[in-house]
């Protein structure tokens, strides 16, 4: 059979070092904008990206031409370039090292997208703690809770 025929779906998630709150609103469409712009640069597609103050949420179609560990590094790297070379913050943006990526099956692609649209309601009533975790446990992923971020609790 020639070709290589795939459909991957991963959601990744990772945070602001120190999970500082400094993803405002007046400019954090623009950043999940040009997050989505490096996703599809990299010939991947982007489902959607959304977030909030303290973290993004990525829902990618990958395709298994690239590796996600560089994915993700080219998106934190590239977007951390602009947020910096912007000035939306003071002092130097960074985001936290790691990730967590969640495989999904087309069946779920609706749900998770719904999910990551309604961050800012969602996390009205869970800290991304809580979330993070609760993603770990769903998934059956071994982890000791004071290894997985920065936390500044």
């Amino acid at each position: 059979m020639p070709g290589t025929f795939s459909q991957i779906y991963i959601q990744v998630v990772f945070a602001v070092k120190g999970r500082q709150n400094l993803l405002q609103k007046p400019w954090r469409d623009e950043v999940f904008k040009y997050i989505a712009g490096i996703i599809k640069a990299k010939d991947q597609k982007p489902i959607i990206v959304n977030g909030v103050s303290d973290h993004v949420h990525v829902f990618i179609g990958l395709r298994p031409v690239m590796a996600l560990s560089d994915l993700v590094r080219d998106i934190k790297n590239n977007s951390t370039n602009f947020i910096n070379e912007n000035k939306f913050v003071q002092g130097k943006f960074s985001w936290q090292e790691g990730y967590g990526a969640f495989s999904y099956a087309h069946s779920q692609v609706e749900a998770v997208y719904q999910y990551i649209l309604n961050q800012e309601e969602h996390h009205r009533k869970r800290t991304f703690r809580e979330e993070y975790i609760d993603f770990l446990k769903k998934f059956q992923i071994d982890h000791d809770e004071k290894y997985l971020f920065e936390w500044l609790d």
